[in-house]
């Protein structure tokens, strides 16, 4: 049996046992999740995730989860592990390169995110992925008022056109490919009329590091797109529209 073989079978065989364990008060979701990591994921990275995760449905068991301090709308900051962060992270000026909005379903808490694709994301695996699992959330300042049900609703109309979409690795301000900022920044204008965070030229960006130049060349190649119209991460975590609700 070839490696691949191998690790189908392993899945397989470790997902059937989800009901038997689901008995202990795991989710299945979550079960399903660790047997994908301890298979495919390499052990070292694998480890970490699993730590996180654990820690996570840890915590989300007490009484006094931070769970329970999440509302639907709010939005959610990380420092990405990505090959692009450390780039984002010094042409912005900000530890935080990446984001999504938050949404409860069913009861479990899931990230609205621009990846590969645009798609939810269950939230204990947005948080493993980041830097340190370090994860800031924010919300409207008038929220109590603002984001009522039927303001959530639209939020929500707004994003659904967006699921599927290719991640936008050249951050164009089409529709045709999004990237994480542009998501929220779209969601909510388009949803609430609420613009969070200063739309920027690309100019705009501290673009002198040579990281940031090699990343730039490497896709761009000489043409640099100069005045497309961009929104970072740190535009909207900074916007005098949210208030900070969260920080571990």
């Amino acid at each position: 049996m070839n490696a691949l073989a191998q690790k189908a079978s392993t899945f397989a065989i470790t997902t059937a046992h989800i009901i038997v364990w689901s008995a202990f008060g795991l989710s299945a979701l979550y079960l399903v999740f660790l047997a994908y990591v301890n298979i495919y994921v390499p052990s070292i990275k694998g480890k970490v995730v699993i730590q996180r995760a654990e820690k996570f449905y840890r915590e989300s068991s007490k009484s006094n989860s931070f769970l329970n301090q999440l509302h639907d709308g709010d939005l959610i900051f990380q420092t990405s592990l990505s090959a692009q962060s450390q780039a984002i992270q010094l042409a912005t000026h900000s530890p935080y390169s990446h984001c999504g909005i938050l949404y409860q379903n069913n009861g479990a808490w899931q990230v609205f995110e621009a990846v590969q694709p645009v798609k939810l994301t269950p939230l204990s695996s947005w948080i493993a992925r980041g830097k340190g699992g370090h994860f800031v959330t924010k919300r409207l300042r008038d929220a109590q008022t603002a984001l009522t049900p039927s303001a959530l609703k639209q939020l929500k109309t707004a994003g659904q056109p967006l699921f599927g979409h290719n991640y936008d690795l050249y951050f164009g301000w089409s529709d045709d490919r999004i990237y994480c900022s542009e998501l929220i920044w779209k969601v909510y204008e388009r949803g609430m009329n609420r613009r969070i965070g200063k739309l920027q030229q690309l100019r705009e960006f501290d673009l002198s590091h040579p990281a940031v130049q090699a990343k730039m060349k490497e896709r761009y190649g000489n043409r640099l797109p100069l005045a497309e119209t961009v929104i970072s991460p740190v535009s909207i975590f900074n916007s005098p529209e949210l208030v900070t609700v969260l920080n571990r």
